[in-house]
């Protein structure tokens, strides 16, 4: 089964259009017997996309630090593979999946997408890396990237790899064709 690692804010954020599509992309990827590999945490965006997959009857997987478990903030839903460090948990979620992708979130998320793309880059993975640019959430980051390119710091055959979707079916369609 081909595993998709979402990245994605444990607060849902103040648009009600991040929780809905966290969720269809959930919906999207059981219907397209894709798994969801993820944080591990059961609320906000995170949340939203383990439960619309969960719901669909779809595997969810979570990596969470042991830490973060004592606190309560694991999913009591899904499968949960407790790590001891945020570093194990980035590393067995990219070991997990076969694609990579962000959804709004706060500067945990940033991280973990930027370490996608460096990785991308460094050929350490050769595994889509996606935005899911819902109601232009990421446009300042994607600037920010343009000018990494304009200033000779990254090179715009790594940066055209990334694939920036404004949808979940957007985002579907290009794992499917992939």
């Amino acid at each position: 089964m081909k595993k998709l690692c979402v990245f994605g804010g444990s607060s849902p954020g103040h648009n009600p259009l991040f929780v809905q599509q966290a969720w269809r992309l959930g919906e999207l990827c059981a219907d397209a017997g894709w798994g969801v590999v993820y944080g591990g945490g059961g609320r906000g965006i995170m949340g939203a996309v383990a439960d619309g997959c969960a719901a669909r009857g779809g595997r969810v997987e979570g990596v969470i630090p042991h830490d973060m478990v004592k606190r309560e903030w694991g999913h009591k839903g899904v499968h949960l593979h407790i790590v001891e460090t945020m570093h194990e948990r980035k590393q067995m979620m990219h070991d997990l999946c076969h694609a990579l992708v962000a959804l709004p979130g706060g500067i945990g998320t940033l991280d973990e997408i930027c370490e996608a793309l460096a990785w991308q880059k460094l050929e350490i993975h050769q595994k889509p890396v996606a935005l899911l640019n819902t109601a232009g959430f990421y446009d300042g980051f994607i600037q920010m990237l343009e000018t990494t390119v304009e200033s000779g710091f990254y090179h715009p055959s790594d940066r055209s790899r990334l694939w920036v979707v404004d949808t979940p079916e957007q985002l579907l369609e290009r794992l499917l064709g992939s």
